[in-house]
């Protein structure tokens, strides 16, 4: 493959390579932040995915609603070019650590510095009966089908299942809930179809703590939502969930399913099977100059408690891989560490949204707090997706 990272292409003296495996919220940050200091003479960057789009994964939501299509939610990562970063359409089928290089389904690409922003891999074949039984909420090829399926229902039970912990975007679940009881009322079957969520854990946010989980346990009971927790799937049948000891039937099953590393991370000992990347808040790796951020990851922030999955802490981890290598390449000593700050938006259905604040790593521990719901958080979550789109890849998402 005649790459942007080819020993070919670059003799003695070239700069320095920069390969970032993944195309979603940490890789673009990561690879956005350094061009911005960087000019191409100074770093080649190159980002590789098997997808040539990028989308803000509560997006998805919206299709489902009925608010936007795909393609109006999309940005092409071929537009990276435009700000001197090289894209690669390809699948990534090894990670070589020792030589420093990556296969691809394009070819070989060498690397100086690595950041493995992948993801996490939708597992559903790890509970039997759920691909088969189930449409999976976090797929954008079954939201289409989500959509007509909760247009024709005209009375029955919607059940929404966590599969599996941990999972990326915590609070989306509850808000898939939320809007969907808001397209029932659209559609005048609000009364007639129950919405139900299940989680394997006791509370509705774990990591959010008791308090702000009890506050989103009442916005979806205000709604008629009902929380079943503590309910481990074992299995799915035909219009059946079993647990352990315990079942509950359903019409429609939009679930969650397990999550993984992608097994490349697996196979090339980053990682134990079906575990993540575990970093601490530089996160590096055990390797020299390979990084790790988002979803592939674990970063352990107190006892038992770890930094949610969610696309505003890949991207703040993205940004401090970036600060990181900027330090390298110009022989600065500095260690960057993620601050563990963020916030997750929770939209309720009826044009206002609240936020949830998050500081992993306040002094005394975790601290969270759950914000009143209004019409200008609704405001500010459709600007966060706008400016990142437009930041990254130079376009805003487009109504309807």
């Amino acid at each position: 493959m005649d790459s942007p990272t080819s020993d070919a292409a670059h003799p003695r003296g070239r700069p320095p390579r920069i390969l970032i495996l993944g195309g979603g919220f940490g890789g673009l940050a990561a690879a956005t932040e350094i061009r911005r200091s960087l000019p191409p003479s100074e770093a080649e960057i190159t980002v590789v995915d098997r997808r040539d789009w990028f989308m803000a994964g509560f997006a998805k939501l919206w299709i489902i609603r009925g608010a936007r299509t795909f393609e109006n939610s999309t940005g092409s990562l071929h537009a990276l070019g435009r700000n001197g970063i090289s894209f690669v359409r390809a699948e990534i089928d090894g990670i070589d650590l020792a030589a420093r290089r990556v296969a691809t389904s394009k070819g070989q690409l060498r690397y100086d510095f690595l950041i493995i922003a992948m993801g996490a891999r939708l597992a559903p074949q790890r509970v039997p009966g759920l691909a088969e039984h189930g449409l999976n909420l976090y797929d954008h090829e079954h939201l289409a089908a989500i959509r007509d399926r909760l247009c024709r229902m005209r009375a029955g039970r919607v059940a929404v299942a966590i599969t599996g912990m941990p999972y990326k975007c915590p609070p989306a679940p509850f808000e898939a809930c939320l809007l969907i009881c808001s397209l029932l009322r659209e559609l005048g079957t609000g009364d007639a179809v129950g919405v139900h969520v299940y989680s394997p854990a006791p509370l509705t946010l774990p990591a959010a703590g008791p308090a702000v989980s009890r506050k989103v346990l009442e916005i979806i009971r205000s709604e008629g939502i009902e929380f079943h927790p503590s309910c481990r799937v074992a299995r799915v049948l035909p219009g059946r969930m079993e647990f352990d000891g315990a079942s509950a039937e359903f019409d429609l099953l939009l679930a969650i399913p397990p999550h993984a590393s992608p097994q490349v991370v697996c196979d090339a000992g980053l990682a134990e099977d079906g575990g993540f990347i575990r970093v601490g808040r530089d996160c590096r790796t055990s390797h020299e100059n390979v990084y790790a951020v988002g979803d592939v990851t674990t970063m352990p922030a107190g006892d038992a408690l770890a930094v949610p999955k969610a696309g505003v802490f890949a991207e703040g981890q993205g940004l401090t891989v970036a600060r990181s290598i900027l330090a390298s390449i110009k022989s600065r000593r500095e260690r960057p560490l993620f601050d563990g700050r963020g916030s997750c938006f929770l939209e309720s259905g009826r044009n206002t949204a609240s936020l949830i604040e998050v500081d992993m790593f306040s002094g005394g521990g975790p601290a969270t707090r759950l914000t009143e719901a209004t019409a200008a958080h609704l405001d500010e979550k459709e600007a966060f997706e706008r400016d990142r789109l437009r930041l990254w890849l130079g376009r805003a998402p487009e109504p309807g």
